[in-house]
């Protein structure tokens, strides 16, 4: 970096300073070079390559936000257009019915008009025949009554749903565009801290890109010692409850009675590591896992050709027969919090306080997981963005 020490005058020259007119040149002079120093190495405003990993880091992170706060949008949007759907298609049949019933009081209006049921009943008996015509016209008309009364009961019935239906699709519509909004706005912000990345990495120097992969090889590194430390760490603890397992079958088979259960642990780790069938389901998400690294990172995706975070364990999950819900937010209470000592092959590990990222744990301090855009799903430590990145460990079945 270019030095920002300005030049100072020295003794002797300062006091070889006999006029006004030659002190005053050689304090112009002074400051034109201390200008110079300052406007020359115009690049010492750049920030440090650290910032501009930081910045980085933080813009793919705010994006991976964006990109859940997209699928939930999305989710609800999908959901909110199936209600509308419905809503509109219950408001077509029912207008089906209100015409209907419309119609049928028309038919008994014109029936009523052609028989002068509407004249008095005194202009009736005297205009009829014979008075037996009288009573049989009355009996006709009492049936016709009956079931003109029904007709308008439910003209009106069907009036009332159709009005509520269509007050309900009105508001659902109402809600869909402000889903539809929310998504736009997900969407957008996830472009634009994508752009401004790519963009910080473009000013980059081919030295600076340099020093920039062997910081993230340290980082790397770092990760890969923590692995291996937890991965000791769970072998340990491994062989402890296999220990006392043993001791306490030992004990049993020595005793009489096989009241010998009291002495399990019931931690949460101890009861999936001897339930077979959560290691089943998580061996077929594993392997559904596996089967997708080297697929790209791309936000909003849930497969089959590209994944963000949430979307690969949620197809992982589904391909064992587990149906997780698509968001970290929501992913990250579909199950059972478990310490990180004892987390399985299988469990999701979620990461930030916010709970935007999360990976499928493979063992051993490792997980697969889609870590971020322009990169590829794939095996990494759980400690890739340090420990204090680790929010939580969840088992899911």
């Amino acid at each position: 970096m270019a030095s920002h020490r300005k030049s100072r005058p020295t003794g002797s020259l300062v006091a070889g300073l006999r006029t006004p007119a030659l002190a005053t040149a050689a304090l112009t002079s002074v400051a034109l070079l201390s200008q110079s120093a300052h406007a020359s190495p115009a690049a010492d405003d750049r920030p440090s390559l650290e910032e501009v990993e930081k910045k980085v880091d933080d813009l793919y992170r705010q994006a991976e936000s964006a990109t859940e706060k997209y699928n939930a949008a999305k989710e609800k949007t999908a959901k909110q257009r199936k209600r509308v759907d419905t809503l509109l298609d219950d408001v077509a049949q029912r207008t089906q019915k209100l015409n209907e019933a419309r119609e049928q009081l028309g038919s008994f209006a014109a029936a009523q008009y052609r028989t002068g049921a509407t004249a008095p009943d005194t202009a009736t008996f005297l205009l009829a025949d014979t008075p037996q015509d009288y009573f049989d016209q009355t009996q006709v008309m009492d049936r016709l009554t009956g079931r003109r009364k029904a007709a308008v009961d439910d003209y009106v019935t069907q009036q009332s749903e159709t009005m509520k239906q269509r007050r309900e699709a009105t508001e659902s519509l109402r809600t869909l565009t402000a889903s539809q909004n929310d998504l736009r706005t997900a969407k957008a912000t996830v472009q634009q801290k994508l752009t401004d990345a790519r963009e910080l990495l473009a000013k980059l120097t081919a030295e600076e890109k340099a020093r920039l992969a062997a910081i993230e090889k340290r980082k790397q590194e770092e990760a890969a010692r923590k692995a291996a430390e937890l991965a000791r760490q769970q072998q340990a603890e491994q062989q402890r409850q296999e220990e006392a397992a043993a001791a306490r079958q030992e004990q049993q088979s020595g005793a009489s009675s096989g009241t010998g259960t009291s002495g399990t642990s019931g931690t949460s780790g101890d009861t999936s590591a001897s339930d077979p069938s959560y290691a089943t389901k998580a061996d077929k998400a594993l392997a559904f896992a596996r089967a997708q690294v080297g697929k790209p990172y791309v936000w909003g995706a849930t497969g089959p050709d590209s994944y963000d975070c949430s979307g690969l364990t949620q197809a992982a999950w589904k391909a064992a027969g587990v149906d997780l819900p698509r968001t970290t937010y929501d992913q990250v209470n579909a199950g059972t919090t478990v310490p990180l000592s004892q987390a399985l092959p299988g469990d999701l590990v979620f990461f930030y306080d916010d709970v935007t990222h999360v990976g499928l744990y493979i063992g051993n301090g490792m997980m697969i997981h889609a870590p971020k855009p322009g990169a590829y799903v794939r095996e990494e430590s759980i400690y890739y963005d340090g420990e204090g990145s680790i929010h939580s460990v969840v088992r899911p079945a």
